[in-house]
């Protein structure tokens, strides 16, 4: 089990930048690997990600909250506060956003719209849709979560509280679909909606 220590902005200063890599392969049929890390620290009160990506397909035909966000070019960050249940943060390549909260993949509950709209979410290929491009492409997403988007947890401070998570990158509507972790996932399929593969993160 990975584990890595998110940092706090607050002592640490915005100049810190720590990036984690997304590059396991846990199944042999879905072997195209885009290049892809990720930062996350927090601000007590909410959580930082910047993802930069690069890869040969670009596709962001979503633009519904809590849509399919995954069949785009997709980053996503699974993260557990109890072990059990888990929210499922999903983002496009164009900011559109997937949010939801239960214990496993067919028992999911949507976080409210008007509570992810309080997401900060800016990408650089901008926010409208448009067909899949085919070349050598460089993106890259920053997210601020407010902890009010934890909606299912009475979480007021990050800071001290240790959790499980994963992050991934995916495009399941692509020319290549693709599935890769951080933490490895040992199922036999691709399945990101597995807590007891997440890895260790601890909140400074």
């Amino acid at each position: 089990m990975k584990k890595l220590v998110v940092k706090n902005l607050r002592n640490n200063g915005r100049n810190f930048q720590e990036y984690h890599s997304i590059d396991f392969l846990n199944w042999k049929d879905f072997l195209y690997k885009p290049e892809v890390t990720f930062q996350i620290t927090h601000s007590k009160d909410a959580i930082n990600l910047n993802y930069k990506v690069k890869e040969k397909y670009i596709l962001a035909r979503e633009t519904r909250t809590n849509g399919d966000v995954y069949k785009d070019s997709c980053v996503e960050f699974f993260i557990s506060f109890d072990g059990k249940s888990y929210y499922n943060f999903e983002f496009s390549c164009i900011g559109a956003i997937h949010l939801a909260y239960g214990p496993g993949r067919g028992n999911r509950k949507f976080v409210d719209a008007e509570k992810i709209k309080a997401i900060e979410i800016h990408s650089s290929l901008g926010d409208q849709p448009f067909k899949e491009k085919t070349g050598d492409f460089d993106w890259e997403l920053t997210v601020k979560i407010p902890v009010s988007c934890l909606a299912f947890d009475n979480i007021k401070n990050l800071s001290g509280i240790k959790a499980t998570a994963n992050f991934y990158k995916c495009g399941d509507g692509t020319s290549e679909p693709h599935y890769i972790t951080w933490n490895p996932v040992e199922t036999e399929t691709p399945d990101f909606h597995r807590p007891e593969f997440f890895g260790e993160i601890i909140f400074e």
